[in-house]
């Protein structure tokens, strides 16, 4: 049986960025990949925002790797030539019984070391944004928007530089833990197998799914799945925005957002759903519960403007009644498995985040 140094399950922009990250302090690397080409799930089914890290969980894995992973996207993105823009962000009160609610979320995104937002009047607010209706808004300066997909293709291509090998239609079929390494059975065209010293399971959708084919992996350690699906709505009218305008957040999420590709084009979402098995398909009939919610902050939005954009889908480890969950990135200490890295649910801030997450990675392979 061959055997090689690592293998990391899963082209997505996490996946990519710790082949990358691995490739680069001289490991072998190879890359397996069950659909056709890189990014083909998650990755290329989000919104592009680059987050700044305002509202987890003081302390959690999705606030410093969020924190840490904006400033290093923008510096990658910037240097590697990449296509991004920082727009800034708009949080808006539309309701005088909301307009406390900014005081607490500035307060936790200054616990969360984003330290740049600013309490603006309605005034204020209008007068960046004349088409918006606000009672007060926080402005985040370092929120923007990065190309997605042009990211990807970088960071594969700095991979490759350094040596990482990708196989696509190559899904992990199953694994066992074989004293200092672990065998991989690999499925496709040319089915092989092969002993790994380090097996990076960056799944995303499949990542508990993948971790339950690994036999020697404790089951206790594998949190439950869940599939929140985030319909997404195109508009058919020029954006008045510069800014990406988001709602104060609402019980369950942060409300329907309009959020801005490079060319300044306005999408809306999410209208979320939970869902039992991976649908991408979006209900034109969803369009109706949108229309009132974006009014609240655009009056002027018209009547037909709103087509089906895309869905994407969040690979929650806590089920609906749950409001929040945190990365989950485990190694050997959390569950005994020498040569084995999990990370599940992974979701946003995971675009923001994975060049951070790679380094993080990184770190617990020497440890």
């Amino acid at each position: 049986m061959d055997q090689v140094d690592c293998i990391v399950a899963g082209a997505g922009v996490v996946g990519l960025a710790i082949a990358r990250r691995l490739a680069r302090s001289g490991r072998e690397v190879i890359v397996l990949e069950e659909a056709e080409a890189i990014g083909t799930g998650t990755s290329s089914r989000n919104s592009e925002v680059i987050h700044a890290g305002i509202y987890y969980a003081a302390g959690s894995m999705m606030a410093r790797m969020c924190v840490s992973g904006k400033a290093a996207l923008y510096d990658y993105s910037r240097d590697h030539h990449v296509p991004h823009r920082n727009f800034g962000k708009l949080i808006v009160a539309t309701r005088p019984d909301e307009v406390d609610k900014l005081q607490s979320i500035k307060a936790r995104a200054e616990a969360n070391g984003v330290g740049d937002l600013q309490l603006l009047s309605d005034k204020a607010a209008c007068t960046l944004e004349p088409a918006l209706n606000c009672e007060a808004a926080l402005l985040s300066p370092s929120t923007g928007i990065v190309d997605s997909h042009a990211l990807m293709l970088s960071l594969r291509g700095e991979a490759e530089a350094a040596g990482a090998v990708f196989a696509f239609h190559a899904p992990l079929l199953q694994a066992r833990v074989r004293g200092s390494g672990i065998e991989i059975d690999v499925g496709g065209e040319a089915p092989m197998s092969l002993k790994c010293r380090l097996l990076i399971n960056a799944a995303g959708l499949a990542a508990t799914t993948l971790a339950r084919r690994i036999d020697g992996m404790p089951l206790d350690r594998i949190p439950p799945a869940y599939l929140a699906k985030g319909n997404y709505f195109s508009c058919s009218a020029r954006s008045p925005f510069s800014h990406l305008i988001y709602p104060v957040p609402e019980p369950g999420g942060l409300g329907v957002h309009l959020t801005l590709d490079l060319a300044g084009q306005a999408k809306f979402g999410p209208d979320v759903e939970w869902i039992d098995s991976v649908d991408y398909v979006v209900d034109p009939q969803r369009a109706n519960r949108f229309y009132p919610a974006i009014r609240r902050y655009w009056p002027g939005l018209p009547d037909g403007a709103l087509m089906p954009g895309y869905a994407g889908i969040r690979p929650k480890i806590v089920p609906p009644a749950v409001a929040v969950q945190d990365f989950v990135i485990q190694g050997p200490r959390e569950h005994g498995v020498t040569g084995l890295i999990n990370l599940f649910g992974i979701e946003s801030p995971g675009l923001t985040s994975c060049l951070a997450i790679a380094d993080h990675v990184a770190d617990l392979t020497q440890a």
